[in-house]
């Protein structure tokens, strides 16, 4: 692996209906958060496109009660776990942005080059 990627979780530690968040770059803040919804990963920027806050209120919190939605806690924003696309709230109709990664050797794998351009 190149410097540039970085093991985030075992595709294991993944839950159904539940995300976790990631801090790639070191900053001290999960800057990008994983969601398994349906048996599929996505993995996104952990950035409302309404005002660019974080979307959880505490660690690890991005998913509504029942698992189905990703939730901005600070606008009250709902996005489709499986496109990013919000549904409701301020929002409406934009999308969170999606990130590319791969699976090596049963990890979740982010090349932190996709993170470069909008983090100081």
């Amino acid at each position: 692996m190149s410097a540039a990627l970085v093991a985030l979780c075992l595709m294991s530690e993944l839950a159904e209906g539940q995300a976790r968040g990631f801090d790639p770059l070191g900053q001290g803040r999960d800057s990008v958060f994983a969601v398994l919804h349906q048996g599929q990963v996505r993995l996104y920027r952990n950035s409302c496109p309404h005002l660019d806050v974080r979307l959880e209120y505490r660690k690890d919190r991005f998913m509504s009660a029942d698992g189905q939605r990703i939730i901005c806690y600070a606008h009250g924003a709902q996005f489709l776990p499986e496109s990013g696309l919000c549904v409701y709230g301020p929002c409406l109709g934009e999308q969170l942005s999606a990130l590319e990664y791969q699976i090596d050797e049963g990890w979740l794998v982010l090349d932190t080059a996709q993170l470069s351009f909008c983090e100081s």
